[in-house]
């Protein structure tokens, strides 16, 4: 299988990263194991907060009180990924991120860089009451009203645009997804466009 890249976009709850590691195992099962190099800024910030850097601890109170990180940050998170780990061997998955417009214009001198041809956006389409609704399910600590009327409104304001700058690249093999189905549906939705013959 030829090695590809996708980048999982949606509102928070739409199940980007559910599909998004749906689709890293189906892409070992044809490649093999440590074939894909998947990138999942959460997990990383998560974790990159946990730590005595002077950086780490003004992002861990950012992140505490539920604020946005800087775009220099976020970015740092997958170019760091990406510099120390992709040997141009793996198919790579980015979940959720890039986020805001100038965030997706570094990743496209990335894929410029690295003469990687063609990615795949894959917008899992949901409503915010369907989103609203699944986030309050899920209860997390930062899953309550408040919060998710915030995360909702920033999608609005800063990840919209991102999706429209893909939407209208000829660059990107842009898919959309109806995310209000049943999660092996929304799967076999993706496969059956990803992967569908030019």
């Amino acid at each position: 299988m030829d090695k590809r890249a996708f980048i999982f976009i949606g509102r928070s709850g739409s199940g980007k990263g559910t599909q998004a590691k749906l689709l890293a195992d189906f892409l070992k099962v044809g490649s093999g194991e440590g074939s894909v190099l998947y990138i999942q800024s959460g997990y990383e910030f998560r974790n990159f907060v946990m730590g005595t850097t002077q950086t780490a601890r003004l992002s861990k109170a950012i992140n505490d009180e539920g604020g946005l990180q800087p775009e220099f940050l976020a970015v740092y998170m997958w170019v760091n990924m990406l510099v120390k780990q992709y040997t141009g061997g793996e198919h790579l998955i980015f979940d959720g991120t890039p986020r805001r417009p100038h965030e997706a214009g570094v990743l496209h001198s990335i894929f410029q860089f690295y003469g990687i041809q063609n990615p795949c956006i894959v917008y899992i389409n949901v409503s915010e009451d369907w989103s609203r609704k699944h986030l309050l399910i899920r209860g997390r600590r930062d899953d309550n009203e408040k919060d998710i009327r915030s995360r909702l409104d920033w999608f609005e304001k800063e990840v919209a645009p991102t999706v429209d700058f893909y939407r209208n690249n000829g660059a990107y093999n842009f898919i959309e997804i109806n995310g209000e189905q049943d999660i092996k549906l929304v799967f076999k939705e993706l496969t059956e466009k990803a992967f569908q013959k030019k």
